[in-house]
């Protein structure tokens, strides 16, 4: 079988639109976004996924340098980052979680060195590795990946989803970055409070003890401790974020 350049250049054209959509996901989703993923296994990914999607659809014959195309173009892209952003509202959660325990505990001035979030306490680099491992146990990645293969037979190309009810849903979901952080970091909170009070009171009680020297060595003890029997509530928690996050991803693209 023999391949004109106008046939291979219509292959090529209709090859792009899945790309563009399942490229724009890669970039913005969690885990794929990640700096360890560089941009080659990015790319190899993305080919291979679009290689499998291709033959399951049916490609509309549209110039990208066109108008129209250049259009289409910046309504895949759209797409594949709305998905990836209703995702990142978690990890944003997440991480206002973390640096409100850290707070608590008294480990503000403890930071490390984040390329993607910049100065962020040891709590939050903690919390964000549970996330990441919580979200690859229970197959997140994969579940991120079939729902943009799905999503081209709900939202095929040449359909917009820059409407109102789309900003409106992340809009409304985006709440969930407070939501979210403040469910997660309740317990931790809610003790170290009750022992500021103690504290508190011991102070008032006894004036001749400082504070400085007692009180910070006794909050962050304390603070690991809670920490640590909290741990299968914020485990439990930050599961139930990601499936929130997926349930969002399936209605802004409407698969429910």
């Amino acid at each position: 079988m023999e391949f004109t350049a106008p046939d291979l250049l219509a292959h090529f054209y209709a090859l792009l639109w899945p790309m563009l959509r399942i490229s724009a996901m890669l970039v913005a989703a969690p885990i794929f976004s990640l700096r360890a993923i560089n941009l080659r296994i990015r790319i190899v990914l993305a080919l291979s996924i679009t290689w499998l999607v291709y033959p399951l659809h049916t490609w509309p014959n549209l110039d990208p340098l066109s108008a129209g195309g250049l259009l289409e173009i910046g309504n895949q892209i759209m797409i594949g980052l709305l998905m990836g952003l209703m995702l990142q509202v978690v990890t944003a959660a997440i991480l206002v979680a973390g640096q409100s325990i850290a707070n608590a505990i008294g480990l503000s001035m403890a930071t490390m060195i984040d390329p993607n979030m910049g100065n962020v306490p040891v709590i939050s680099q903690f919390l964000l590795v549970l996330a990441t491992l919580i979200f690859v146990g229970m197959g997140g990645h994969a579940m991120l990946i079939s729902l943009v293969v799905e999503s081209f037979n709900s939202l095929p190309v040449g359909k917009s989803l820059v409407t109102d009810l789309a900003w409106r849903q992340l809009t409304v979901w985006s709440s969930m970055l407070f939501l979210g952080a403040l469910l997660t970091a309740l317990p931790v909170m809610v003790a170290l409070l009750l022992i500021n009070i103690g504290l508190g009171i011991t102070t008032r009680a006894a004036p001749s003890l400082n504070i400085f020297s007692v009180g910070f060595p006794a909050m962050i003890f304390a603070g690991f401790g809670v920490l640590v029997l909290a741990m299968p509530s914020i485990g439990a928690r930050t599961q139930w974020l990601w499936l929130q996050g997926f349930s969002q991803v399936r209605t802004l693209v409407g698969l429910q």
